[in-house]
């Protein structure tokens, strides 16, 4: 990228992913996807469904057609395709709760990245008031979002996490921090002798566990609210965190990591799994989720610092294992 027509076409192509993240939160919040999946529409309807100023709206669905989200047919008229498929709310895979996210909250919330840069304080607390958990519980209404959008960008890892690490030896696993269930139900779907503990805040607990009713994994798990900053469940063979600890600072994470230590019997293991960070220039979106957790106060890592971790916490890190998708699972054991 030498010569100075690709290099500000670099800069262009970076400055205005900001824009489409704002057009594709636009489109997800107004439910655009969902009102097109009976087949094209023209953008006056879409505007009187949705509330929406139907010239602008035409200009936002115009630029996103642009870039191969949503086709326009040069009479105002609009109608998927299949990126703007994943913009439904009922598809497998749907990414709409993450665009209201990436677009909402966070896309405010990175606007204060120079601050976090200058005082390693939390920019989405300079912005809304409070930590992002805090703010999650106090909006119920964007919790569901939440976990949709976890689904979304993480779902997808289940399967490549299930090839990469055979979890059929093993009686009883908890899955530690585990939201509304989907990991450990994955985990006893692929191995039915597997019994699983889903454990979280008594809300989430109580949520899933409404959630999970009538699922034909809900005889062999069970779900237990409670606070992982003051003890983990023990009597299972493996402790599973799954986009856990990268919430924390090392501090906390080392908490979370030695109460699982605490609870753990000596032949017991625990798993994290996470992306693990290349060192020095390699490429890696983790490295930019990196960012976004300083936002919020958490933090991605190299094997090296996930090591120091485990050691903080009294584990002794064994091996880490990559996977078919942007994870590692970071495997440990009680250190002697």
């Amino acid at each position: 990228m030498g010569d100075d027509q690709s290099r500000m076409e670099f800069y262009k192509q970076m400055f205005g992913g900001a824009w489409i993240t704002q057009g594709l939160w636009v489109a997800a919040e107004l439910g655009i996807a969902d009102l097109l999946a009976d087949g094209p529409c023209k953008v006056e309807e879409l505007a009187a469904k949705t509330g929406a100023h139907a010239g602008s709206l035409y200009r936002v669905l115009r630029a996103l057609a642009g870039v191969g989200v949503f086709s326009h047919d040069g009479h105002g008229r609009f109608s998927l395709t299949p990126l703007a498929d994943l913009l439904r709310s009922d598809v497998p895979g749907s990414q709409r709760a993450l665009a209201i996210l990436m677009g909402g909250e966070f896309h405010a919330a990175w606007g204060e990245l120079l601050h976090s840069a200058k005082t390693g304080e939390p920019g989405f607390n300079k912005k809304f008031g409070m930590p992002f958990f805090q703010y999650v519980a106090e909006h119920p209404d964007r919790h569901d979002f939440y976990d949709a959008a976890m689904e979304g960008v993480h779902g997808r890892e289940t399967q490549p996490m299930l090839n990469a690490y055979d979890f059929s030896a093993f009686g009883t696993v908890i899955d530690v921090g585990g939201g509304n269930g989907s990991t450990v139900v994955g985990i006893l779907a692929r191995h039915p002798a597997v019994q699983g503990i889903l454990f979280d805040l008594p809300a989430v607990a109580e949520r899933a566990r409404s959630g999970l009713v009538g699922s034909n994994q809900a005889n062999r798990l069970h779900v237990v609210g409670g606070d992982f900053f003051s003890a983990v469940p023990g009597g299972a063979d493996v402790y599973l965190l799954r986009h856990v600890i990268h919430d924390w600072l090392d501090e906390d994470a080392v908490s979370i990591l030695r109460n699982c230590r605490d609870a753990m019997s000596p032949g017991a293991k625990v798993l994290v799994v996470e992306m693990v960070l290349p060192s020095e220039n390699e490429p890696s979106f983790g490295k930019w989720l990196d960012l976004m957790m300083l936002l919020v106060a958490g933090k991605e890592r190299t094997e090296a610092e996930y090591s120091q971790l485990f050691t903080d916490a009294g584990l002794r890190m064994t091996r880490v294992i990559p996977t078919e998708s942007d994870v590692s699972i970071v495997e440990g054991v009680p250190a002697s």
